[in-house]
Formats: C-alpha cells, sequence, structure tokens
C-alpha cells in the first residue's frame, strides 16, 4: 500500500509498505479515502516535535480520517462491510483511572495517529478498534467525516467552557480549530461572539459561520474592540485557538470578572505567557483542551441534520502523492487556505 512517512523536517515521502493483516477481535479493517491536514501535523513537519513527543524515526503522519470497512473481525456487530466511516485516532487503555472517571483523551497510555511512535492516517489501509469507528449516514460525505475530529476538538472545547444560552464569546484565532470552535460555540446558543485572526478569509469565514464582529490583531487593537462591544464588560468565554504568544493574555484581558478562558492552541516554544495579576485580580478559570472525548454521535448528527456546515471549510485537496505541497501550502498559509485534505 502506499503510505507517506515523515523522515525529517520538511523531508516526507510517498512510499510502499505492506498491507496489514487481517483485522483481529473487536477490529476493522478500514480503506481510508480522506485525510485532513491538521496544524498539528504541520508541526511535526516543520519543526519535527511538539513539546517532549519527538520524531525519532520515520513516521506516518495525520489523524483526522475517513473511509470504507474492508473488513471486519470477530465480535464485530456495529459495521458491516462498505459501510463508509469516520474514525475517531485515539485509542485509549480504558482501565486507568482517567479512563474510568470518563476521560479517555487525558489516558497517559492512549495510541493517537500520527503521533510519534504512532503511526497515523495518511496511508491506504488500517486496522483499527471497531469502537473507534463510526458510521456516516447518507447525508454526510466522508469529506465531512475527515472533518469530524477537528469539529470534536471544537465541540469539547465548548463543553469545557460550560457555555450556556446567551453568553458572549471570543475566539482568538480562527484556523480550521478556531473555526470549528465558533460554530460549536453559536450552536450552543452563544448571543454574541467575536472573532479575531490575522489573515483576512479566515475572518470572512468566522462571519459566514456567525461571528458578530472578526478583527484583525494588526489592524485594530483587538482588546480593546471586545471590550468596548461588550460594554467593559468583558465575554463569559474567552477561546485561545491561534497557538500565538501573546493571544492566551488576550484571552484573560477581553474576559469577565469570573469568567472562563479556555487554551486550545499549540504554542511553537511550549510556553505559556500570562501576566498573573489579570488572570488572579478576574478569578478567572484557565481550562487547557486536550484533544476531545466522546464527541462523534453528536457530531454526525449535527452534520448530518445540516447544523454545522462543515463542508465550505475545504478549500484545497490533493492526492496522497502530493502530500507534501499540502503541508507546505498549510505551512506557509497560502492560497486562501482554510482546510485542506489529502484524497487517498
Amino acid at each position: 500500500m502506499q503510505v507517506a512517512r515523515l523522515y525529517g523536517i520538511r523531508d516526507v515521502r510517498v512510499e510502499e509498505m505492506p498491507e496489514p493483516g487481517e483485522p483481529g477481535r473487536g477490529e476493522v479493517l478500514l480503506r481510508l479515502t480522506v485525510v485532513g491536514v491538521c496544524g498539528s501535523d504541520v508541526h511535526y513537519y516543520t519543526q519535527g516535535r511538539i513539546g517532549d513527543q519527538v520524531v525519532t524515526r520515520p513516521l506516518i503522519l495525520g489523524h483526522e480520517p475517513a473511509g470504507v470497512v474492508e473488513a471486519l473481525g470477530p465480535g464485530v456487530t456495529h459495521l458491516r462491510a462498505g459501510d463508509r466511516v469516520a474514525v475517531d485516532p485515539a485509542v485509549s487503555c480504558g482501565a486507568c483511572e482517567s479512563c474510568r472517571e470518563g476521560h479517555p483523551n487525558l489516558c497517559p497510555q492512549v495510541r493517537f495517529f500520527g503521533t510519534p511512535p504512532v503511526d497515523g492516517a495518511f496511508r491506504e489501509l488500517v486496522v483499527h478498534p471497531a469502537s473507534c469507528v463510526f458510521p456516516l449516514p447518507p447525508e454526510v460525505s466522508e469529506e465531512e467525516g475527515a472533518l469530524l475530529e477537528t469539529f470534536g476538538v471544537g465541540l469539547h472545547a465548548v463543553d469545557l467552557g460550560h457555555l450556556r444560552p446567551g453568553f458572549t464569546v471570543a475566539v482568538l484565532g480562527c484556523g480550521p480549530v478556531g473555526l470549528m470552535t465558533l460554530l460549536a460555540a453559536r450552536l450552543g446558543g452563544a448571543a454574541q461572539v467575536f472573532a479575531t485572526d490575522l489573515l483576512s478569509w479566515r475572518l470572512e469565514a468566522a462571519r459566514e459561520l456567525g461571528a458578530t464582529a472578526a478583527f484583525n490583531p494588526q489592524e485594530r487593537d483587538v482588546v480593546r474592540e471586545i471590550l468596548a462591544a461588550t460594554q467593559g464588560r468583558g465575554v463569559d468565554v474567552a477561546f485561545e485557538a491561534a497557538g500565538a504568544a501573546e493571544t492566551p493574555q488576550q484571552c484573560t484581558e477581553v474576559a469577565k470578572r469570573g469568567g472562563t478562558v479556555v487554551l486550545i492552541g499549540i504554542p511553537d516554544d511550549d510556553t505559556l505567557h500570562l501576566t498573573h495579576s489579570t488572570a488572579r485580580r478576574k478569578g478567572l478559570t484557565l481550562k487547557m483542551c486536550r484533544r476531545m472525548k466522546h464527541v462523534y454521535p453528536r457530531a454526525i448528527r449535527l452534520v448530518a441534520k445540516g447544523c454545522a456546515p462543515l463542508a465550505p471549510l475545504v478549500t484545497h485537496r490533493f492526492p496522497l502523492s502530493r502530500v507534501a505541497e499540502a503541508f507546505d501550502l498549510v505551512a506557509n498559509y497560502r492560497d486562501g487556505v482554510i482546510k485542506a485534505v489529502v484524497e487517498m
């Protein structure tokens, strides 16, 4: 089968590997058809690491797959060969304290596609636990299925923010995760959503998804604008989705007293910069968003019912043979890219 492996910084090679064997008990063999390109893939591509997770051997990246069931292992009853499916890339142990408490995303033994040393989804075939595979209804395309992982992060972030109908929200950073968070906040009943980003086409996408106002921090003082728009009160929940050095601090400045800040973005230098007194004097609640949990069925229902328009966010499509071009496009923010996908 064809796979794309990362050998070093900006060194992705499409090559052949043996096909996986037959699925075991509780597993399925999947033919992957669409895989999204995530910012974390680009982190590994441009830096060879995310924090202390370092690529030390050739690694297949990719963790946003959809595909078709090829074969079932013994004991699999909720799927059939030929089913179109979305694929949760995280396989938790199910037995540790975090898993037992309902937090599989925090499992210390979790195996996550495309995270060293676990190979990911930029390959044609994979064997995966059936419990992590979700059938797609006719209303949901495989391309939309591949976007469910990103949308799931947005849903999880909004869950962490304990969003209630009528709340005001800020989303700082409108890449795919930020836009999905904005969409999830609107679906959760946010009355006002203020968005920020450096790229004009992302701000336009934010407006199309329902942002009340969208600001470019190179042109406007976004803290001043958001505070003015809320009559100085600030927002109930501020989501940091840029991974920039300055945006966590901006979140604490635009959050109201007693508000919540949810940190989603991954900074390049793996550090968090905050003025302690700002967060302390406001009595803010700070939460870290670690991937997602238990969101696929809900996300699928929202897309199937037309509540979550994910398809328009895909702006670029590449074959597997050109996966390096997809990474370069996303890494350099070229050509109005919002979401790029690889068609296998």
